[in-house]
Parts: C-alpha cells; sequence; structure tokens
C-alpha cells in the first residue's frame, strides 16, 4: 500500500542522518537520502547505521524514508548496489528511487521502487509503462504544464485501483536545465557522468553566443543557468492536477535550507487542507503530528538564483538566471559613502538591521556579482536607523566598481542564521487522555490521533482528597505532562465515582508506562510499503528502439528492455560508442526564445515576422564550442557537440558495451 488518493507527501531531501532527522522535525512526511553508493549526489553517501537511526525517527511519526540508488550501474556493479538495497531494506527504509531499470532483473529485496527523475518521465505513456513495470511512486519532468501533469494523472487510471502510481513533482530547488537523465556534456567534456552523479555543472558557466556569422548575440553571460524552481503559488493547482508528493530539491543543501523550505511547504499544505477540511473531497497528510514553529519561513532567506514556476503555468522568458549563478539576495539600500576601510548604507527600511557576519554583494558594471562579507556593522549615529557604517573582511581596494549610489543587495542574514542554528521546530501527535479506576487502584489509557492506544493499570488505595477542586486540577496537570515526549494532549477525561488523591509520583509511574505501551503498539502497527507487482504479460515500452539516450549501461537493462518489447537497444553515452556530434543536453529552455529571437514571437509582427529564423547559435567558453540546434515543433533546444578524446582515451574498468543496432549476420 502507498499513498491514498486524499493524502499528500511533503518530501524532503537529506545530505545526512542528522539533516532527515530536522526535516522530519520540521513537517516532511518523507525523506530522501543516500545511501553507502550508487546515489546520483556522489558526495552524498551515508553509513547503513545513520540510515536506520534515520529510519527509526521517522517512523515514529509514520513518516517515510527513500534511498537513492538512481545511478547508471554498470554489469560488475549490480551485485554490490543489490547488496546495498538488502543492507537498506533490513534497515528499515521504506523504498528506492531508482534510474537503471536493470535493477528489476535481479534478486531485489520486496521494497517499494520509485521512478527517479532521471527517469525522464515527459508522457503519459512513459509514465503508465513505469507504473505497469511495477514503480509505485513516479517523478514526472520538471518543465510539465499542469495540463500535462493532469494528462499523465488520467492515462495512470483509477485512483484506488491496485498498483496504481503515485505522482510526485518537483516544486522547490535548483533546476538542471536539461531534461533529467539526458544530459551528457559533462561526460563529454570531463569524463564525469550526471548519471552517475558526478556533473561538473557546464550549465552554470558564461559563455559567448554567436550566430551563424559570427556576430554576437550574447557576451559573457550564463545562458544555460536557470533561475531556481519555487512552486509555491502552484500548490492548488498541482494538487488538482494529481500531484500527490510534492519534492523539495536538495541533497547537497545545509541544514539551515532544509529547515526553512521544508517549513515553508508544510505551512502552505496544511493551509490548503485546512481550506478544502468542510469540502466533499477533504485532504490529510500521510504521516502523523503537527508541526510549529519559533520562526517564519521565508525561501528568500537560504542562497537562491532568484525565484521561476518554469513551464507549469507556461513558457516564459524570464526563467533564466543569465547574470549569475551566485546568489544575489535581497535589496536592502544604497552606498552613501565609501572610506578608507568601510563603507555607509542607507537601509531602504528602519526594520532592517545589519549584523557582523553578514553578507552583502553588489553588481559591478559589467554585471558581474560582487561579495562583501561584513566583519562590524554600526549605526552611524546613536539615533540613526537607516545610516549604516560597515567595515567589510576584505580590502576596499578589492571592491571594483564600488561607489556612491551602488544598489547593495544582502545574501546572508547571520540573524536568521543563528535563529536556525538552534532548535527551531516541535512536531507532536495528537493524543487522548483517560483516568478511570478499577476495584484496585487506577487504569490510565492514551489513544493517539492515529487509533493506536496503551495503557496501564496501578494498584492504589482509593483515598478521598481533602480539597476535591484542588484535586481534580492537580490530577488533570499531572496527567497532560508530555512534554518531552512527541505527544500533545488534546484533552484529559476522568472517570472516577469520587474526587480521589493519587500522589504525583504514582500519576508519573502510570504515565510513563502507558506511554511506553502506546510506543511499542505503534511500531507494532506500522506497516511498510508493499513492492508493486508488474503486470502480465510484462507491459510494451511506447518505442520499439532505444538510442543511447535510453541510458542503457548494463545488460540486465538491456534484457528488461528487450523483455518489454525493444527491438534496438544502443548503449548509454558513457560506453563511448558514440564518438560524432550528437545532442548533448536537451531542453525545454529556448535561448533564442529568452532573447526574443524566436520565429514564434515574431510571427504577425509587422517587418519582423520571416526575419528572424531559428538557425544555429554557437556556444562559446574558453576553447569549449557548442552547437544550439532548435526543434520548434516540440519547443525544444538541444546543446550539440562530441566527447572529448582524452575522455574517449580514459579505459572503463570493464569492456565497453556491445550491443548490436542491428541482428549480427549468422556466424558472425
Amino acid at each position: 500500500m502507498s499513498l491514498l488518493p486524499h493524502q499528500l507527501e511533503l518530501l524532503a531531501p537529506a545530505r545526512d542522518a542528522d539533516i532527515g532527522i530536522e526535516a522530519i522535525n520540521h513537517g516532511a512526511d518523507a525523506v530522501y537520502i543516500g545511501g553507502p553508493a550508487f546515489g546520483a549526489r556522489a558526495g552524498a553517501g551515508n553509513d547503513i547505521r545513520d540510515i536506520a537511526r534515520l529510519v527509526r525517527h521517522a517512523h515514529r511519526f509514520n513518516s517515510r524514508i527513500f534511498i537513492t540508488l538512481n545511478t547508471i550501474l554498470r554489469d560488475d556493479e549490480l551485485e554490490d548496489a543489490r547488496k546495498m538495497a538488502w543492507q537498506v531494506y533490513e534497515a528499515g527504509a521504506d523504498a528506492l528511487i531508482i534510474q537503471d531499470m536493470g535493477l528489476l532483473e535481479i534478486d531485489m529485496p520486496p521494497i517499494q521502487l520509485h521512478a527517479s527523475t532521471q527517469t525522464d518521465i515527459r508522457t503519459p505513456e512513459k509514465a503508465r509503462f513505469l507504473q505497469d513495470a511495477g514503480l509505485s511512486q513516479i517523478v514526472l519532468a520538471r518543465e510539465l504544464t499542469v495540463q500535462q501533469i493532469a494528462a499523465v494523472h488520467k492515462a495512470l487510471g483509477p485512483v484506488d485501483a491496485p498498483g496504481r502510481a503515485n505522482i510526485e513533482f518537483f516544486i522547490h530547488g535548483a533546476l538542471c536545465v536539461a531534461y533529467s537523465g539526458q544530459c551528457n556534456i559533462s561526460h563529454a567534456q570531463t569524463g564525469r557522468s550526471a548519471n552517475r552523479g558526478d556533473c561538473s555543472q557546464a550549465c552554470r558557466l558564461p559563455y559567448q553566443v554567436t550566430d551563424a556569422q559570427g556576430r554576437f548575440i550574447a557576451h559573457d553571460k550564463h545562458v544555460l543557468s536557470m533561475k531556481d524552481n519555487n512552486q509555491s503559488d502552484n500548490m492548488r493547482a498541482l494538487i488538482d492536477a494529481g500531484v500527490r508528493s510534492f519534492k523539495i530539491e536538495g541533497r547537497y543543501k545545509d541544514m539551515g535550507y532544509v529547515k526553512n523550505i521544508t517549513a515553508h511547504y508544510r505551512t502552505i499544505i496544511d493551509g490548503i487542507m485546512e481550506e478544502r477540511e468542510s469540502s466533499g473531497h477533504p485532504l490529510s497528510r500521510s504521516s502523523s503530528g503537527r508541526t510549529t514553529f519559533t520562526f517564519t519561513p521565508d525561501p528568500l532567506q537560504n542562497f537562491n538564483r532568484e525565484f521561476t514556476d518554469y513551464f507549469v503555468t507556461g513558457r516564459k522568458q524570464d526563467i533564466g538566471a543569465f547574470d549569475t549563478p551566485k546568489n544575489p539576495g535581497q535589496a536592502i539600500g544604497w552606498v552613501t559613502k565609501v572610506g578608507a576601510d568601510f563603507v555607509e548604507l542607507e537601509v531602504s527600511s528602519p526594520a532592517t538591521v545589519l549584523h557582523n557576519g553578514d553578507g552583502l554583494c553588489y553588481y559591478d558594471l559589467h554585471k558581474d556579482l560582487v561579495g562583501m562579507a561584513i566583519n562590524r556593522a554600526e549605526p552611524v549615529s546613536p539615533r540613526s536607523t537607516t545610516q549604516w557604517r560597515v567595515f567589510p573582511k576584505d580590502p576596499m581596494e578589492g571592491f571594483k566598481d564600488l561607489r556612491k549610489g551602488t544598489e547593495i543587495n544582502r545574501n546572508r542574514d547571520m540573524d536568521w542564521v543563528r535563529t536556525l542554528d538552534k532548535k527551531s521546530s516541535d512536531r507532536r501527535i495528537g493524543l487522548w487522555v483517560y483516568l478511570s479506576e478499577t476495584p484496585t487502584g487506577f487504569a490510565l489509557t492514551l489513544t493517539d490521533e492515529d487509533g493506536y492506544a496503551g495503557g496501564a493499570q496501578l494498584d492504589h488505595a482509593h483515598q478521598p482528597a481533602t480539597d476535591a477542586t484542588q484535586a481534580d486540577a492537580s490530577l488533570r496537570e499531572h496527567l497532560a505532562r508530555f512534554g518531552a515526549t512527541i505527544f500533545a494532549v488534546n484533552d484529559v477525561g476522568l472517570q472516577l465515582s469520587a474526587p480521589w488523591f493519587i500522589p504525583a509520583s504514582a500519576v508519573n509511574a502510570l504515565r510513563r508506562d502507558a506511554l511506553a505501551d502506546l510506543e511499542a503498539n505503534r511500531a507494532k502497527g506500522f506497516t511498510r510499503l508493499q513492492r508493486a507487482t508488474p503486470v502480465e504479460p510484462p507491459a510494451l515500452y511506447p518505442e520499439d528502439t532505444l538510442s543511447f539516450l535510453g541510458n542503457v549501461f548494463n545488460h540486465k537493462a538491456h534484457d528488461f528492455y528487450v523483455r518489454h518489447g525493444v527491438k534496438v537497444i544502443d548503449a548509454t553515452y558513457e560506453a563511448h560508442e558514440e564518438e560524432g556530434e550528437v545532442s548533448l543536453m536537451i531542453t525545454k529552455h529556448c535561448v533564442r526564445f529568452s532573447m526574443s529571437l524566436c520565429p514564434k514571437q515574431a510571427k504577425g509582427v509587422t517587418g519582423v515576422q520571416g526575419t528572424i529564423k531559428a538557425e544555429p547559435l554557437m556556444l562559446i567558453n574558453g576553447k569549449e564550442k557548442l552547437t544550439l540546434r532548435f526543434d520548434c515543433k516540440p519547443c525544444e533546444m538541444h546543446v550539440v557537440g562530441k566527447i572529448k578524446r582524452q575522455v574517449l582515451n580514459t579505459q572503463a574498468r570493464e569492456a565497453p558495451m556491445n550491443f548490436y543496432r542491428t541482428r549480427p549476420q549468422q556466424g558472425s
């Protein structure tokens, strides 16, 4: 069993177990985290003992832990991947997020399988195939619109049908410009494969853009760098389109990011559920408890390249972070004076307070972002609320183009950082407490919001209280003391024939024993997610041919696609069988459109229509040259190039794949 049709899942990232625990504490219904190996973030692996520690904490709230096993695998890695899958299953993990279909052909544990973003799910047909192949949750491409998501939702069939997959969608964080799993530029240039968790991020570099005649279209612009994803305003539409798991990007992010962004979307989702409580189709969260925060969540406080909702509500021109891939922060004021070792600023709001350790920045005349870390900040005068003098950590001569009138942004607020360094949330499961008397003493029953109960009895004389009112108040107060636990008392009920005196020590013992019984019953009642059963006979893959973009890197994956009707299968790009120019990156982002050079934009514009054509452009970064080609029918851009000779000359640990493109001759 997986998510019910009315349940919503907030899925948060974790670089390590401690961050995962705080994601749970800040309202995550599930956390995705790397295991010891084979995750698509090479630097974010975790020991099995840490996975088990995170699982224990998450399961107390009925939250789930998903392990990323989402790289493509060589034949010699399949056995180690299989062993790791069993290890994380035995540690209690709830699902594996996978890309390599070869894993479905080996002896895997009975753990639920989810489709990674690298499986590149853009169509209803691909989504339905992966569901029919036995995957229980599928994350759709970030480039889809609400209408396209709804079409996928419809194609998956009745929401209550056995084996019906849940739709997962990225709602926040960094955006890869390419369709996930369809980017080979890193491997072509450096030998570091994005599909194996080691992307070199060529998309964040500055490029010259030239046309077919060699004329400059853009100079030193980060034309492949996207703003960060933020679907805060589209959550209702995504829910209505059928999304049930809402995924935050960020397995490399720090603790403060995960706390803040998880809390932000927890607040939004809880608000939507409250709105729809009285409707005929109420929603609920997929885990237990309510979460409160010591701070007001604010996505602007974390590293971001400014925000976009990408293509969810249609194509827009301003989705790129072309000036810089860094964090520009928020505008706070202007420079009023530049001294020998200080800068004076006028902030735009009296509420803006600068702190030692804050990070400031500004754009120089070339639109490059220049950072300025504050060593000391102080008001210009005791009465000043908007005039500040700041002493940078670095020498003043290093701050290019800093002058009076320069607009200043803040991209690190130390007061905010310190707030999130402390305990910043409280997650509690609702509890009803009921005390009754027995012939020989008293019985305490605890019932939580999930319907689990725990109880304890105490043999104790029925001793009348000297002050009935005080005894009742004291008894209720002691029964409600669950402050150090994960429970919050909704109500205390008493069924006593008289106002008895019960010592605080006796009440505490009753409460402690009943709580232990409740926690034990919750643990016994926890059910693991069920592995979906593939349909029989095996579903046919939507196409009968797979190019290198199918990312088939081992013979088990090859067998999987053959079993599902694929006739011709090329090996993945990492197998080094593609030595000529190919599409190293396929993107929905279009440089022509973003620079108002799209033929569709010119349609109907007098004097312009027909003069703008989707001719190739050239990207140049130093000695690197790439061609941009435009496929206008699906509105896609291809970044075309070839693998470097030094990468080809790097020998893999085993022989390259040998998948025949056509059936070999008899006897060959």
